[in-house]
């Protein structure tokens, strides 16, 4: 039996009662039905007007828990942020940026950076008043430096890593001008405010508040802190309201029993989540 392809004649055509041309017009029918389904409009979803300043939505506006007037600083602030910050829509960088004079706080985009794609950020790296935020074994407390250092005379720079904690790492390790700076940490006993979004342990802290008590420390004034925190205590507030939860930090569910995830198998992994049981002074990395 042959298996090529059927090919039907003219004449088998009129002998079911069929022209040869109908398939031609059938194709054109279809032609026109993909032609009119294709001149139909588009419904494009609008984006919700969003404010200039406090980059929310307008009705969720966040402008009157800012200051009237961004704070003057003489730190420079500068946050290298994981991609997928971006996306994110509840993120604290922008309010942060809110609140300081321009130039004051440059966001840089990025996974990777070096000096040819990255002159300016290379530059900061190399100056020796530039500090960066990023605990660890070779951190220094940052109040016991600024007691040593003559901070109402130089103007610091500081990098922050924003992203996921196991973001944050992945970038500082891969990135060699991040270890040029001197390595500074937090060591005051603060619990994060920034309670709809899940921390690893109780003391680990979000970007803006990191900045927060940076800024206050290197500025000497503990009123910045106050101001900083106020419109990322109002987010969280307006959330919980619109059922949003409390979200605990990952220290706390371990601690009380109520962490539902299964328990990793890798041997590091279950190292690292011993260690947010019994290390109170860094977060975990």
């Amino acid at each position: 039996m042959d298996n090529g392809p059927c090919v039907c004649s003219p004449v088998s055509l009129e002998e079911n009662g069929l022209d040869a041309c109908d398939g031609s017009y059938a194709d054109d029918e279809l032609v026109d039905a993909f032609g009119d389904l294709a001149a139909l409009p588009v419904e494009v979803e609008e984006r919700r007007p969003t404010c200039l300043r406090c980059r929310r939505p307008q009705k969720v506006c966040l402008c009157p828990f800012l200051p009237q007037q961004p704070l003057e600083v003489s730190t420079c602030l500068y946050v290298v942020q994981h991609p997928a910050e971006e996306s994110r829509v509840l993120r604290t960088v922008p309010l942060l940026a809110a609140c300081l004079p321009q130039g004051k706080c440059n966001v840089i985009v990025g996974r990777r950076f070096n000096e040819e794609k990255h002159p300016e950020l290379a530059a900061v790296c190399r100056d020796d008043r530039t500090l960066i935020l990023y605990p660890g074994p070779k951190s220094q407390n940052l109040e016991e430096l600024a007691q040593r250092l003559e901070i109402s005379v130089v103007k610091h720079n500081v990098i922050i890593i924003d992203g996921t904690w196991s973001q944050a790492k992945n970038m500082f390790l891969k990135n060699s001008m991040f270890h040029l700076p001197k390595q500074v940490q937090l060591n005051r006993n603060l619990s994060s405010q920034y309670v709809i979004r899940t921390q690893p342990s109780n003391i680990c802290l979000s970007t803006l508040e990191c900045a927060a008590v940076a800024l206050s420390v290197l500025e000497q004034n503990d009123e910045i802190q106050e101001i900083l925190l106020r419109p990322l205590k109002a987010l969280c507030s307006f959330q919980l309201q619109h059922g949003a939860q409390v979200h605990h930090s990952k220290e706390h569910l371990l601690r009380n029993g109520m962490y539902d995830k299964p328990m990793p198998k890798n041997k590091r992994k279950i190292k690292r989540m011993e260690k947010l049981m019994t290390d109170h002074s860094v977060c975990p990395r």
